[in-house]
């Protein structure tokens, strides 16, 4: 098998949500995975020519996740209407996936919680396909398959 072969460039992506094993479905875009090293500055007398630069924690940016309104429209509502009660953090992961199914990259959540729904503008002068947006914080990253 070539080089050219082997390479999957993941055009018409989708990604798979799931949070603790459950399936709230799929999205057309995802945003933010990101991580980031906070950095504090410290100048010291005596060191004239630089100031030192040290690594004090990491921070995750919050991810959104949109899709065209659908079935699992519902299941999303479910998780976001539990938190009337009491949150719960639960371990996630997304999966993107290329049009024939194929995993092309994963990544594991820890911590995941709804941090902001937004729904559909409807408005009969803009005839637009409806679609959602859910924005999740998490703690950091895991193994796909579970904790660490």
């Amino acid at each position: 098998m070539s080089v050219l072969q082997e390479i999957d460039t993941a055009m018409s992506v989708r990604y798979v949500v799931t949070l603790d094993g459950v399936d709230l479905g799929s999205f057309s875009s995802c945003e933010g995975l990101g991580a980031e090293v906070v950095m504090e500055t410290r100048e010291e007398g005596g060191h004239n020519t630089a100031v030192w630069q040290l690594p004090t924690r990491l921070k995750y940016s919050n991810i959104k996740l949109t899709r065209p309104l659908g079935k699992d429209t519902e299941k999303l509502a479910r998780w976001i209407a539990s938190m009337a009660s009491g949150y719960e953090r639960h371990t996630g992961v997304i999966q993107a996936m290329s049009a024939n199914g194929t995993v092309i990259a994963q990544w594991g959540l820890l911590d995941v919680v709804p941090v902001r729904w937004t729904g559909p503008a409807m408005t009969p002068d803009n005839p637009k396909v409806l679609t959602e947006t859910v924005e999740i914080a998490h703690h950091g990253f895991i193994s796909p398959g579970g904790k660490g």
